[in-house]
């Protein structure tokens, strides 16, 4: 195959090579859609490189079409998932994506390779199919540790399940050419489950060009008797521990902290959230619902931090959420309530605080130094901007995502 025939002393003669590549990915967005949109901007580098890329995947659509975005030939579904879905909801939606997907891939089985991305894991039984049916390489990417985290956080429960889940997730590593994953711990924990496993790690990306844009006009949604915001962007699911969000608003109003808080996004959490913040009489929160990329941009321009939050589990401080990106794209102070990779080098890049959930009382000590002085806190965003510009631009990752297949 094309794709097998790359040796690392061709390099600099990549360009000269077409590799077909076709990718499975159930949740792809693009920038006006809104959400993650880490496999748009890995796609597009794909093009840019001269490769076709061909993607597969879902839509709430009532039957499926085929559409061509930036170069990139996209294959959706009529397989509806959103975030609200219940856990079985969800598994079901997966289920109907893979036997969806595999009939879909069958006009492609002479690409040179697949690649398949995660969360869910299942989106890999894609990828291994087409290795077994049609002798075709696969690469997988890892955003979520699946088993894992579903098995932590209480929603698998059955032995015999699990057993046959892990036994499937090493099954997936080994038969790989190899594997992205999107952080070090990440990274870490695959080689423990399948040693010897060719693993890189590719994070995801600060769009530094989209952010660095000159500030809108003040925004109707924001409060000015609060001058500090402090922005949530993202999915409002159950493992994002967002109770501690509102935790934090409803000890900034008992103490008359000059804060304003935004919650940002739709999920299955939504309506608990709201009914929670009108119980506790929380006047220093609001809800701005779902936006799409640019309506991202324009809250993060009144917005003074951002807020990354998961709930205290030790399998949810291995992620990489686009959230912590965007943020620091956006030169915004990080506020984050976990532990794990993120919190080390918030803490090691002075770019932000943590915010220990089990202690009562730590949101008003951590936050009280930004409130008198804004000496710190210009100097927590600038930092930001620098860390995102230093390691995380989003022509640098993807241009090392798209070198794999020139290298290989």
């Amino acid at each position: 195959m094309l794709y097998g025939s790359y040796d690392l002393s061709l390099e600099r003669f990549s360009f000269l090579c077409v590799v077909n590549i076709l990718l499975f990915h159930q949740h792809f967005n693009t920038p006006q859609q809104g959400g993650a949109v880490r496999s748009y901007y890995l796609s597009t580098a794909l093009v840019r490189k001269g490769h076709r890329a061909v993607m597969i995947t879902s839509c709430a659509c009532a039957k499926g079409r085929t559409e061509t975005i930036e170069g990139i030939e996209v294959i959706y579904l009529p397989i509806p998932y959103n975030n609200r879905f219940t856990f079985y909801a969800r598994s079901l939606s997966f289920i109907r994506f893979v036997l969806a997907a595999i009939r879909a891939a069958r006009p492609y089985r002479s690409f040179d390779l697949c690649y398949a991305i995660s969360a869910p894991l299942t989106v890999a039984v894609c990828a291994r199919w087409m290795k077994w049916r049609y002798a075709m390489p696969y690469w997988f990417e890892v955003g979520d540790l699946w088993p894992d985290a579903p098995i932590e956080l209480g929603y698998i429960r059955n032995p015999l399940f699990k057993k046959l889940l892990f036994a499937l997730e090493k099954s997936i590593y080994q038969n790989a050419e190899g594997v992205v994953a999107l952080s070090t711990p990440i990274r870490d924990a695959i080689r423990r489950k399948a040693p010897g496993v060719r693993v890189e790690v590719i994070t995801n990306m600060a769009d530094c060009d989209f952010y660095n844009q000159a500030p809108a006009e003040e925004s109707s949604l924001f409060d000015e008797a609060h001058p500090l915001v402090i922005a949530y962007i993202g999915a409002l699911g159950a493992a994002n521990g967002l109770h501690h969000f509102l935790k934090c608003a409803e000890e900034s109003r008992m103490n008359k902290l000059p804060v304003r808080f935004i919650l940002c996004g739709d999920g299955a959490m939504l309506d608990e959230l709201k009914a929670n913040a009108s119980s506790n009489a929380l006047d220093n929160v609001s809800f701005a619902g779902f936006v799409n990329r640019d309506g991202v941009r324009e809250i993060l321009k009144e917005t003074d931090a951002v807020f990354i939050s998961y709930l205290p589990s030790a399998i949810l401080e291995t992620g990489c959420p686009n959230k912590y990106f965007d943020g620091l794209a956006s030169g915004k102070m990080i506020i984050v309530n976990f532990g794990g990779w993120i919190r080390t080098e918030v803490e090691a890049s002075q770019c932000g605080v943590f915010i220990d959930q089990h202690l009562h009382g730590t949101f008003t000590a951590k936050l009280t130094p930004f409130l008198n002085d804004p000496g710190p806190l210009r100097t927590a965003q600038r930092n930001a901007r620098k860390l995102a510009e230093s390691k995380y631009t989003r022509t640098e990752i993807s241009d090392r995502f798209a070198s794999l297949f020139a290298s290989s």
